[in-house]
């Protein structure tokens, strides 16, 4: 029986991409890049930050103010992160059951730490145990590595056996892979389902309430 739930955030919980592209924008304009696409910057997420801009700029981490960029991305993210962004339809209303159900939730991104906390905090409160987001500097490594899987598990006091994560990337699915838990890939998020099946999700799911077919509460 399935007690812990493990949620990507950005494409899965949350839709962060208007707010994202933005905040991407402004950086690449800063420093007099080509802006992007929402399209672009939707195919260029889910590896952190550090991969985003490698994708983005022209000469990847070699580009003219790379560091730079990075930063100004980061400082205007912190204070924009809430112009657009909310919850996709049906989330709120499903991570009410689970926590009336009695299961454990959590959060593991690739964003960076900061962002993850307080997006979590301020759009999911206590529906939320556990909110994990991208600090290799603690020894902890990016997603597919499964080490931030591990960690929630940890907190969660949940057992491994007992694990389900939920994601809409191939990052996610091979994070599931990595950590050896089940994954439900979803089609709402920033990939096709397509890119869910060839990486082998072993449950997809169009709606956020069709998660309660799989783990059976």
């Amino acid at each position: 029986m399935i007690s812990g739930v493990i949620f990507d955030l950005d494409g899965t919980l949350l839709n962060t991409l208007d707010d994202l592209t933005d905040s991407v924008n402004f950086a690449l304009e800063k420093y007099s890049y080509p802006k992007k696409s929402v399209e672009k910057v939707k195919c260029a997420v889910g590896n952190g930050v550090r991969i985003l801009f490698q994708r983005l700029l022209p000469n990847g981490e070699s580009s003219e103010n790379f560091e730079e960029v990075i930063d100004t991305f980061k400082e205007h993210y912190n204070t924009n992160m809430y112009n657009k962004t909310c919850p996709y339809d049906g989330i709120m209303e499903m991570l009410k059951k689970l926590k009336l159900k009695g299961i454990q939730t959590s959060v593991v991104s690739n964003k960076y730490d900061a962002a993850v906390n307080e997006l979590c905090k301020k759009y999911f409160g206590d529906l939320i145990h556990v909110a994990i987001g991208e600090n290799e500097e603690e020894g902890i490594r990016k997603k597919p590595a499964p080490d931030s899987v591990f960690k929630a598990i940890e907190q969660m006091r949940v057992s491994i056996e007992h694990v389900i994560y939920v994601g809409d990337s191939e990052t996610d699915v091979q994070t599931a892979k990595n950590a050896e838990i089940d994954c439900i890939g979803c089609t709402w998020g920033f990939r096709d389902k397509s890119v869910l099946q060839e990486e082998g999700a072993r449950y997809i799911i169009e709606l956020p309430e069709q998660i309660f077919d799989i783990i059976k509460i």
